[in-house]
């Protein structure tokens, strides 16, 4: 009977032209769209709440601009889907009217997932059609109560220091975020959360509109560019075809807007198509170059690192074992420039696997960092010349961070990437760090490659060819890159920029922790950059310490080859064995407070064991407020904090303080008491 009623609907619609209901379509727990097929717009309610009214989706073709309430006849189909992430029901509207392309929009909705995924498409099969731009949702956000909402902003990569920012929503008019918005509340930690799934076409940015009626525009926008976010000063590049869909979007109210990030994190990570190997071994542990040695390589001061490393400090535990990581500057140890003789660089290789340690090295494929030295450079390993395979942009060129991108795509930058990775791997470096990666990101007036049409295609292609020459010889560490579409191509990331020895730094670096934590779904491994000692002072040390550990990995960065209290600091961590084990399953705490630069307080639940990180960034002391029920503790169970440095305990009923110095960290182990209440 409910197929003839579909049936007798479908009919009225294309005698009519025009169709007076709405179609349900249910999701997760209770959750369902309600789509108007009259208006060509849709609600969305979950838990019994309408939470966004009147969405609706558009495209552009850079000259104008279609609606799908512009459109006069709709039908409506209903399958079944499979995909990475589970098995679901696809919904499609396809909207048609004369003169314009058909216009698809499709609800993807999983019984078990309180979230729904939509994209939307153009098609016209007699004619090509051009697009660098859709909306596939954008709608007005029901916020129900009076309870105060901040605003979310997500950086598109982690280059120029910049930062994430939590913003109380009467401070917000008209803000972008990059690839994923977000809008919760702080003490209900209700949250709305709305991001691309996909980053291999597109570019995507999550505006937020706040007006004086307390009202709240949501929209994503696919084909994003911008100076200040995604480094862009020229549109998106556009697609051409009979048919051109947008990304994916994930759209989601959850009542813990962080399991709500898990989540959209966890579909992302589903749906890529991962290309670097499989990783099998242990949580790295590393030294890297440039924390302070910098400019300074040379054979001798790593002779002395790595005997530091090898013999003066306590080994880690099962076996694991360190990276010796040289950064920028290695070439001082070549004969001859890229071309070269690399005949010192593989001693030192042999050198750091003779102690038992492992080499790695550092490249920048995609930049050229020598571009004032003019065009006409012959380009390493190829017949070309560096004014060939520069990325063409309008006005130019890119310049960002003293370096000019390189075309991806161009097979003058292929060629010499693929030489020094050969010569790379033939000296035996098991690890390397690539860097500048968001240089290869860059919209282009034209790419060497005809097919490619948009700053992301490049980047996968110019990603996707480097994996290949690496042939799954090295752990691969990604620095300054996109935060989500470099996943498919990486084990570990590092989740900030450079970052050294003061409390600012380690604030700055858990900025990105706090609002970034769950990027640790997208990675085998996220990391807070190299971590340097130098002179700070012992509880300073300790807490750039803590907030490595916190993020999910540890990388060292002093001068192990000239005297000073970093060795001694640095042997004293190694001795606590226990610390190791906080990194085991290379996930990352979560933050406990988000509504401030970076929270004081991190937890973490896994391996069967319950770590606390707490941080104090002022010049005071502080009496810092914990409570079992914000941290996910049981408050009927009584706990027992136990300091994993000094073996001091603090009890923890339902609310406790712990005293902190001025600018120290402190991590807990969590144990239960097993009194209860």
């Amino acid at each position: 009977m409910k197929g003839k009623n579909l049936l007798l609907l479908f009919w009225a619609m294309l005698f009519h032209g025009v169709c007076a209901y709405a179609v349900d379509i249910p999701f997760g727990n209770g959750g369902m769209i309600r789509y108007d097929m009259d208006k060509g717009t849709f609600d969305i309610v979950s838990a019994g709440n309408l939470w966004l009214k009147d969405g609706f989706s558009t495209v552009n073709d850079g000259r104008k601009m279609w609606s799908s309430k512009q459109y006069s006849q709709r039908t409506y189909q209903r399958d079944t889907f499979e995909d990475a992430v589970g098995t679901g029901t696809k919904h499609t509207v396809t909207a048609t009217k004369k003169g314009l392309p058909d216009f698809t929009q499709v609800f993807y909705t999983y019984a078990d997932k309180d979230y729904v995924v939509i994209e939307v498409a153009i098609a016209r099969p007699t004619r090509v059609l051009k697009t660098n731009g859709f909306v596939p949702i954008e709608g007005t956000l029901v916020l129900g109560d009076d309870a105060p909402f901040r605003s979310l902003f997500v950086p598109f990569d982690n280059d120029t220091f910049i930062s994430y920012d939590s913003k109380a929503l009467d401070d917000v008019d008209d803000m972008y975020s990059a690839e994923v918005g977000v809008l919760y509340q702080e003490q209900s930690r209700l949250g709305y959360v709305l991001g691309s799934v996909d980053q291999q076409v597109w570019k995507t940015g999550v505006r937020t509109v706040s007006k004086p009626d307390r009202s709240v525009t949501m929209q994503v926008v696919v084909g994003f560019t911008t100076p200040a976010i995604n480094r862009d000063d020229m549109p998106h590049g556009a697609l051409e075809g009979h048919r051109i869909h947008s990304a994916k979007v994930l759209v989601g109210r959850f009542a813990d807007w962080r399991a709500g990030m898990d989540a959209y994190a966890a579909h992302t990570q589903a749906l890529q198509h991962r290309v670097i190997h499989p990783w099998d071994g242990p949580t790295p542990v590393a030294w890297n170059s440039w924390g302070v040695m910098q400019q300074d390589i040379n054979y001798d001061r790593l002779v002395e690192v790595v005997d530091f490393f090898a013999s003066d400090i306590r080994q880690l535990p099962d076996g694991q074992a360190i990276y010796i990581d040289l950064d920028s500057y290695w070439d001082n140890l070549l004969k001859g420039g890229l071309n070269g003789d690399y005949s010192r660089l593989k001693q030192f290789a042999d050198l750091a696997k003779s102690k038992g340690l492992k080499p790695g090295v550092y490249w920048a494929p995609f930049v050229d960092w020598g571009y004032k030295g003019g065009a006409d450079r012959p380009v390493e390993g190829t017949g070309f010349r560096y004014g060939d395979i520069w990325t063409k942009v309008k006005g130019g060129y890119h310049d960002l961070d003293g370096a000019r991108a390189l075309d991806p795509t161009h097979p003058g930058t292929q060629q010499r990437l693929a030489m020094v990775i050969d010569r790379l791997k033939a000296c035996g470096f098991e690890m390397i760090k690539i860097d500048f990666l968001g240089h290869a990101a860059i919209e282009s007036t034209h790419f060497a490659d005809p097919t490619v049409k948009t700053g992301m295609q490049a980047y996968h292609r110019g990603m996707q060819y480097l994996v290949e020459q690496l042939d799954g010889q090295m752990l691969v560490y990604a620095a300054i890159s996109p935060n989500m579409a470099t996943a498919p191509y990486v084990h570990m990331r590092r989740i900030a920029c450079d970052a050294f020895s003061t409390m600012k730094d380690t604030r700055y670096t858990l900025n990105s922790l706090t609002y970034g934590w769950w990027q640790t779904h997208l990675y085998d491994y996220i990391d807070a950059d190299h971590v340097v000692f130098k002179n700070a002072s012992a509880s300073e040390n300790y807490a750039r310490f803590l907030s490595s550990v916190i993020t999910g990995s540890v990388v060292l960065g002093d001068d192990f080859s000239e005297p000073g209290a970093w060795h001694t600091t640095t042997q004293t961590l190694f001795e606590n064995q226990a610390l190791w084990a906080v990194i085991a399953d290379g996930k990352a705490f979560v933050p406990v407070e988000t509504d401030q630069y970076a929270s004081r307080i991190f937890v973490k639940h896994g391996l069967g064991d319950t770590y606390i990180a707490v941080f104090n960034y002022g010049d005071d002391t502080e009496q810092l407020r914990l409570q079992g029920g914000r941290l996910g503790l049981d408050t009927t169970e009584r706990y027992q904090l136990l300091d994993m440095a000094t073996q001091d305990t603090v009890e923890l009923s339902s609310e406790t303080t712990v005293p902190l110095e001025a600018r120290q960290g402190r991590l807990f182990h969590v144990k239960q008491t097993n009194n209860h209440y």
